[in-house]
Parts: structure tokens; sequence; C-alpha cells
């Protein structure tokens, strides 16, 4: 059941939703459910979402909320993130409670990974 008042569905602006599934399906192991050629939901990530086609891309240099996701091996999902075409934009640095990098997906995205 959905909690009233809370953040219950993200949707993301990508070019090209192919790669994008892609992308986080090798990275982060995410699977999706497509509807129709133009969007597709990621499914049990932490919240329910989805990717959508369109030309546009969001990063905090534009005014973007920053997406965070969580890794228990902050080095490990660096690499895998550079392997599968993302480009590393903030290297890591602590902050209190943890560390964490930013990094580009294969549309331009900005997001981050934290670790204790």
């Amino acid at each position: 059941m959905s909690q009233h008042h809370s953040i219950n569905y993200l949707e993301i602006p990508v070019k090209d939703l192919i790669a994008t599934k892609a992308f986080f399906t090798q990275v982060f192991g995410w699977q999706f459910q497509d509807y129709g050629p133009q969007y597709s939901c990621f499914l049990q990530v932490g919240i329910d979402g989805g990717f959508y086609q369109a030309d546009s891309q969001f990063t905090l240099a534009n005014g973007s909320p920053l997406i965070v996701l969580y890794s228990q091996d902050l080095a490990a999902t660096e690499a895998k993130i550079i392997q599968a075409g993302g480009l590393i934009t903030k290297a890591v640095f602590s902050f209190p409670g943890g560390r964490r990098f930013h990094f580009s997906d294969v549309n331009g995205n900005e997001y981050a990974v934290w670790s204790e």
C-alpha cells in the first residue's frame, strides 16, 4: 500500500531507451517491463519508476534533482559503470555517513552512487 504524500514514482527521460536498459541491466542488474517502444518501467529497485523516450537529459548543472543509488561495493560499481560506457563525472569523495561518486549514463543523465 502506498504511503500518503510519499514520493511514489520516478519518470526519467532518456535519449536511447534500448541502450539505457542495457546499461542499467549490466551495471545494476535491473529488470524492466516495457509498455510500448518509448516507455519501460524498472522493477524492484527501491522505488517504482520508468524510463521514457525524450530528447532531453538531466544534470545537476541543469537544476535537476540527483538520483542517488546505493552500493555495498563502491569500487566494483564504479568499474561496472565505466565498463558499460558510463562516465565518472565526480570522483569518489567522503561525506558524513559515507562516500560517493557521480556518473553519467549512456544518455548523459547524472546520478550518484554512495556507500557507508
